[in-house]
């Protein structure tokens, strides 16, 4: 199921409803072609992972035996795929507690508890679009604040969100919060009018938090559905920085009436367990509620997926699939595993 709006009405059966005057909807889609077609991106973006680490479990369970060396094999091929040390360790423990009496016993656990481990954080939401939101929906615009280290692909995430949200029906603004990098502005202008979208600005090195707050009056002059907030790439180990981004917060609720209504945090996959100390740093500073991850396609690991939501309850609800404006899916375990854990196209040399 994909969750892009939330509706204070269902939409009719097989159809997307067109969004309603002063509310943030949430289109919810049964199976459908645009399903198929996100999983066949997720799977082309894990392709590297699935090649490397996580390939090398369809020969672990060819005709094994259940045995330590099964479970040894196990542990160390998730701790080189990035899943972590005792996110491993507490997941093989639940898989033995299944009993399995087969190697194919053991895939199976293991895929099953995978697929939980991720479905857990997803199930419960800490922001007000994405998941599984009780109550009514926010009073438009939504505003979601982007956040992240130098290089992850902020402004290009943003982009694609927009264009997202765009083929939903939603009337888009973009902030260009990111002050301070060079060309930043100017990269998600481009963005803009390649999408035929508004984008807010000020001059390089000025407040961010300015930005942040003009784009609010902008989007509700404008009946925008939709805010997203850029912001200067920053280290998560710099305090000042981290300080001056929840700055940009505190103005947003200012403005807003209210916190953003989702806190994304953009990491770039190939970071591997540094994005853990990256996500628990922004999470202290600026609660963050989702996690969207890049450059999938580039990282021959790709566990970190699993350490976000077992260590930080970090659902991560987006994954960038290539270059192009189109090129994200929305995050789905079962899908997500499925391809990890399915033969690999090609075989390593």
């Amino acid at each position: 199921m994909r969750l892009f709006w939330r509706k204070s009405q269902p939409a009719e059966p097989e159809a997307v409803a067109p969004l309603e005057e002063g509310t943030v909807a949430v289109a919810i889609a049964e199976e459908s072609t645009d399903e198929v077609e996100d999983a066949r991106r997720t799977e082309a973006a894990i392709e590297r992972t699935k090649r490397s680490w996580f390939g090398r479990l369809t020969s672990v369970f060819r005709g094994a035996q259940v045995d330590e060396a099964l479970w040894e094999q196990l542990e160390e091929i998730l701790i080189g795929a990035d899943t972590g040390v005792q996110v491993t360790m507490s997941l093989l423990d639940r898989v033995r507690a299944t009993k399995p009496r087969t190697a194919e016993e053991v895939r199976a656990a293991l895929r099953d508890e995978l697929v939980q481990l991720l479905e857990r954080p997803a199930a419960v939401s800490r922001g007000r679009l994405w998941g599984n939101v009780e109550g009514d929906p926010p009073p438009a615009p939504a505003l979601v604040l982007v956040v992240g280290v130098n290089g992850t692909g902020k402004t290009t995430a943003i982009g694609r969100l927009a264009y997202l949200y765009q083929q939903q029906g939603a009337r888009v603004v973009c902030a260009a919060g990111d002050t301070f990098r060079a060309a930043a502005i100017e990269q998600l202008q481009a963005w803009g009018k390649r999408l035929g979208i508004d984008v807010i600005a000020h001059q390089q090195g000025g407040d961010a938090a300015a930005v942040a707050f003009d784009s609010i009056d902008a989007a509700r002059a404008r009946g925008a559905d939709m805010i997203f907030v850029d912001t200067a790439g920053r280290l998560h180990n710099k305090q000042n920085l981290m300080d001056e981004l929840a700055k940009v917060r505190r103005v947003i609720e200012r403005g807003l009436g209210r916190s953003p209504d989702e806190v994304l945090l953009v990491l770039d996959a190939t970071t591997g367990q540094n994005g853990m100390s990256q996500a628990r740093a922004f999470t202290d500073s600026v609660e963050v509620t989702a996690v969207m991850l890049t450059k999938l396609d580039g990282t021959a690991k790709g566990g970190i997926v699993f350490a976000i939501a077992e260590e930080l309850g970090l659902p991560v609800r987006f994954i960038g699939t290539g270059q192009e404006p189109g090129d994200i899916a929305p995050f789905e375990a079962a899908s997500f595993v499925d391809a990890l854990l399915a033969e690999p196209v090609t075989a390593d040399a």
